[in-house]
């Protein structure tokens, strides 16, 4: 999945900042004129470049494979046939339908077979697809199944709890609303008593 960037030939100015095609600082000031402000006015000047070099950041996710950071396996794991559980891990995204955030935790688990990995790798995959346009109910799963496909381990489990501003800040405005979101994958799925298991170790 791609988003259009060519960042092999992205341009930076002396300070090293991004140098910012004139189309999208264009659009930009487009939005802000159309949202009833000045694009020329002193505050706003130099908003349109702040604001695509802040989205370059929010995207960033496009530039990389999650996968890659599950690369590195250990197999020496000393006998341990137990559920590893990383939680609480904080993220944030932006929804594609309204580009609003996306503001929330997660909680990762698996039962590895042969091969487990660093502990923070499983929240550089989270964060991986995080930094694109989302859908929680996606992101969820492309979490459960890039661990699911590279580890191979027995179990998945993926449990993201968030806040959406397209819904606490527009819209119905129902500030406090959590959205929830799972998936379990392998022993979790098949067996009940190892999705209980799991499910109260992630504290849900």
């Amino acid at each position: 999945m791609g988003c259009g960037h060519d960042h092999d030939h992205e341009e930076f100015d002396e300070r090293g900042k991004l140098i910012v095609p004139d189309d999208v600082q264009d659009a930009i000031r487009t939005l802000i004129r159309w949202s009833g402000d000045d694009p020329t006015r002193e505050g706003l000047l130099d908003t349109p470049a702040r604001v695509a070099r802040a989205w370059r950041e929010y995207c960033q996710g496009y530039g990389e494979d999650p996968a890659v950071h599950l690369s590195r396996v250990f197999e020496e794991v000393g006998g341990y046939d137990e559920i590893v559980v990383l939680k609480d891990i904080p993220f944030q995204s932006h929804c594609e339908h309204h580009m609003a955030p996306i503001i929330g935790k997660a909680a990762i688990a698996y039962l590895p077979t042969n091969r487990v990995v660093g502990i923070s790798k499983l929240a550089r995959v989270l964060h991986g697809y995080a930094r694109r346009l989302q859908i929680q109910e996606r992101l969820t799963a492309e979490v459960a199944e890039c661990i699911w496909n590279h580890l191979e381990p027995r179990g998945v489990a993926v449990v993201i709890e968030a806040s959406h501003a397209c819904m606490t800040a527009r819209g119905v405005r129902t500030p406090g609303v959590n959205m929830v979101t799972s998936r379990v994958m392998g022993l979790f799925r098949r067996d009940d008593k190892s999705r209980g298991e799991v499910l109260k170790l992630m504290g849900y």
